[in-house]
């Protein structure tokens, strides 16, 4: 096992792109790191600097206490797994999980050995005479990740080693890799795209855009406590609204109603320097809403008030309400950018406000078109300077 630290690291290219920049990370030992962020963000070029496939234009990298910038890939003891599973098709499963190691001229048996435990922690026994073409996806990379397991090597390095698998797969995979962390205890750094994936298998998630760490917390902390506008958007699914307000001493004013703020966000303010009468982005979680009729009225920080439905989609066990509201529009360089990567940009607006998602209790009786009473928790939602972003009531 090893740590990894990235000392103010740099990536240019020839033509002067910066794919990532002034990058101070510290992967702890036996921890499971996820870089997640939209394409072109960085994350794949910080793991193959890691891997040392890409060169490193400025800063230190280390590895187990080691400068590695000028180490071969080879000689820093890491293994890989790519989006495309990257097995010879020639080659059974036996001799694709112990191909690195025969290459290493290991004795035959030290290599049966630990192909065998390797297939046992995967469920491949079954499957190691067969060939990559006659395995379903799942399979494969299970292999792909076994060729990595019998190297033990200090860190495992995934490259999206799920996005080419369907929907149910992915999420049977998903448990797969946090077991399989789990059981080894190496060090592992994990890139992807997907927010679900890095919310639920990473320790720590380090969210970067444009080449830049925004932040780097726990899958709680991200959510609960965004550092800017990308974070807050980005993390969440269905992810967090926005509208425009305006503080005023204690409360803020949106769009349906003028909200009291809680004690503590009131603090938060102060700390930030943000509390003052000015305008405010104001993000609220889908699930902070609930269907008036279903919520407790003696529960404390809840403002009541009615939306015209345009959109029930039931998911069985829960409602996704969606209205809209009169809202100034946002100027923001960090939603534009979500909603680029969401392919959302080019769609046309409803032509009625901003579009907000409530998450309900499925007993709601929501209807499309339908006027609904809802109940908003005003003490959780965050607010953020519409210039650059930062949130003002951070923690």
């Amino acid at each position: 096992m090893a740590e990894i630290t990235f000392n103010d690291v740099w990536k240019r290219y020839p033509d002067g792109f910066e794919a990532v920049k002034d990058m101070n990370l510290e992967i702890r030992d036996g921890e499971f790191m996820i870089l997640v962020g939209p394409s072109g963000c960085g994350k794949s070029t910080a793991l193959r600097m890691i891997a040392g496939l890409e060169d490193i234009s400025e800063g230190d990298l280390v590895i187990g206490g080691e400068r590695v910038n000028e180490l071969e890939p080879r000689d820093r003891d890491i293994a890989m797994v790519f989006q495309n599973y990257a097995l010879y098709p020639h080659m059974t499963v036996r001799e694709n999980m112990g191909f690195a190691l025969k290459l290493a001229k290991v004795e035959q048996a030290e290599i049966d050995q630990k192909v065998n435990h390797a297939a046992e922690i995967l469920e491949l026994q079954p499957h190691l005479d067969r060939k990559p073409a006659n395995l379903s996806g799942g399979q494969r990379q299970r292999v792909a990740m076994g060729r990595a397991i019998v190297r033990d090597p200090k860190c495992f390095l995934m490259d999206e080693p799920l996005s080419n698998l369907d929907a149910k797969l992915r999420v049977q995979m998903r448990t797969q890799v946090a077991r399989l962390q789990r059981q080894l205890g190496t060090t592992m750094v994990y890139v992807t795209h997907d927010q679900t994936e890095a919310m639920t298998l990473g320790d720590r998630v380090a969210v970067m855009r444009a080449g830049i760490i925004q932040q780097v917390d726990t899958p709680k902390r991200l959510y609960e406590d965004p550092a800017n506008l990308f974070v807050a958007g980005f993390i969440g699914s269905p992810s967090m609204n926005f509208v425009m307000g305006h503080l005023e001493g204690n409360s803020v004013k949106m769009p349906f109603g003028e909200a009291p703020l809680s004690d503590v966000c009131v603090k938060q303010l102060r700390a930030s320097g943000g509390h003052k009468s000015r305008d405010v982005i104001v993000g609220m979680r889908p699930e902070h809403f609930e269907d008036a009729a279903l919520a407790d009225p003696e529960l404390p920080h809840r403002m009541r008030f009615k939306a015209k439905i345009d959109v029930v989609e039931s998911m069985g066990s829960e409602l996704y309400a969606y209205f809209s509201v009169q809202s100034d529009e946002i100027e923001s360089e960090q939603l534009n950018e979500l909603a680029k990567d969401s392919g959302m940009e080019d769609l046309p607006s409803a032509g009625s406000g901003q579009q907000v998602v409530a998450r309900l209790d499925p007993a709601s009786k929501a209807t499309p078109d339908g006027m609904l009473e809802l109940v908003l928790d005003t003490s959780e939602i965050r607010l953020f300077d519409p210039e650059g972003g930062r949130s003002l009531t951070r923690a």
